[in-house]
């Protein structure tokens, strides 16, 4: 069997990997799957205290990732959501709102028990090019 045309890609500017696994991987230079981003900061690794600061810097930390790959937020396609409490929804979902066009991406929202560092929210990604 021939192996996939696949490159992890990752970004100075985004928070690190906190495990085994690749920020991103892109498919045959066309397809990006974005490793959960969180919304830590990439230079103190501390994550913001509100939802809305998590969530606002997660998009920062996304953005940085997608640039990496040359794509932006309007090469996403599906977006997964997880939140620590589905009371959050209505404050993620406006906030959420404002990264995307007129035609937002096709999503999936989570509530979990937990999340790494603590965090309220975190999001996946797959973008094509």
């Amino acid at each position: 069997m021939a192996p996939i045309d696949k490159k992890a890609v990752s970004s100075e500017r985004g928070f690190p990997a906190v495990g085994p696994y690749s920020p991103s991987i892109v498919v045959g230079g066309k397809v990006q799957f974005i490793s959960g981003q969180l919304g830590a900061d990439p230079a103190t690794g501390v994550l913001h205290d509100s939802l809305e600061q998590q969530v606002v810097q997660t998009f920062a930390n996304l953005q940085a990732v997608l640039e990496a790959a040359d794509m932006g937020f309007e090469n996403i396609v599906k977006t997964t959501v997880f939140l620590r409490d589905m009371n959050d929804f209505a404050a993620m979902n406006e906030i959420y709102a404002d990264y995307f066009g007129d035609t937002p991406p096709a999503r999936s929202t989570i509530a979990v028990a937990g999340l790494p560092l603590g965090a309220l929210f975190e999001i996946e990604a797959i973008a094509v090019a």
